[in-house]
């Protein structure tokens, strides 16, 4: 086996076992993994690191192997290697890493920064994340323009994350014109990738009428699946749909929803 095929078994081998379901740099036929399976990390770190050489995307992933392993310096130093070679993932990581003080100093300023770069490079959770950075240390809060136009990047490039948060900002109208229509839409195709609050938030849609069709047919489907992907909104929003009448007590609080 020549050392490019080598190469390339050895990372379809480190994107199935270690590939983030969030990464946006990840290609459209790898499904990812939201928590490398204990019985597969040290699997994902022998094929990872083979990888990582030529991959900045392996080198992020056998990141996530080596925390999975608890070793956070190591997956820390393969983080700044990533990140350095240009995966907004990787950037992510390592600035959760500085601004929790997980596996390394503390340092809110060098968090923020990689913050930005990955929002930059069109990472949601980059956005996010700086946005809940400046808030927790109480400086002002990402422009809500800014923050509306990069997501729509990551939005653009199908990443699931961007759509549901633009669908959010969309829908309640900040940083930018109210649009329920275009909010579903988006929620409509994060949906489409399973992503859990897309699904919700498309159900409460269908459920409401807005921005389209009512369909409580298809807003019962949408919270079924959202609720087996864990959203507890989904499934407290679908038995109500199923048991939509309510028993109280004398002080108003729900004793439980009768089903006919």
């Amino acid at each position: 086996m020549s050392a490019a095929r080598a190469q390339s078994a050895d990372l379809v081998l480190c994107d199935r076992l270690a590939a983030d379901v969030a990464d946006p740099d990840k290609p459209a036929d790898v499904k990812g993994v939201g928590e490398i399976a204990p019985s597969d990390v040290a699997t994902a770190i022998k094929f990872c690191k083979n990888a990582s050489a030529k991959s900045p995307r392996a080198m992020f992933e056998l990141g996530r192997a080596l925390a999975a392993n608890h070793q956070m310096a190591e997956a820390i130093a393969a983080w700044r290697k990533a990140a350095d070679k240009g995966s907004t993932s990787a950037m992510v990581e390592l600035g959760v890493a500085l601004a929790t003080g997980q596996g390394v100093a503390k340092d809110e300023e060098q968090a923020r920064a990689l913050f930005e770069r990955a929002a930059q490079g069109g990472n949601p959770r980059g956005v996010s994340n700086l946005a809940a950075l400046a808030s927790s240390i109480g400086g002002a809060s990402t422009d809500p323009v800014r923050a509306r136009a990069l997501l729509a990047k990551g939005a653009e490039a199908n990443a699931a994350e961007a759509q549901y948060q633009l669908g959010l900002m969309m829908a309640d109208g900040v940083g930018g014109p109210k649009d329920e229509a275009a909010a579903r839409a988006l929620f409509e195709k994060a949906a489409a990738q399973n992503h859990a609050g897309a699904l919700e938030r498309m159900g409460a849609f269908a459920h409401e009428g807005r921005g389209g069709a009512q369909d409580d047919a298809a807003a019962k489907t949408y919270y079924a699946k959202a609720a087996a992907l864990g959203n507890e909104e989904a499934k407290a929003a679908l038995k109500r749909l199923e048991c939509p009448y309510v028993l109280k007590d004398k002080r108003g609080q729900v004793v439980t929803n009768l089903c006919f």
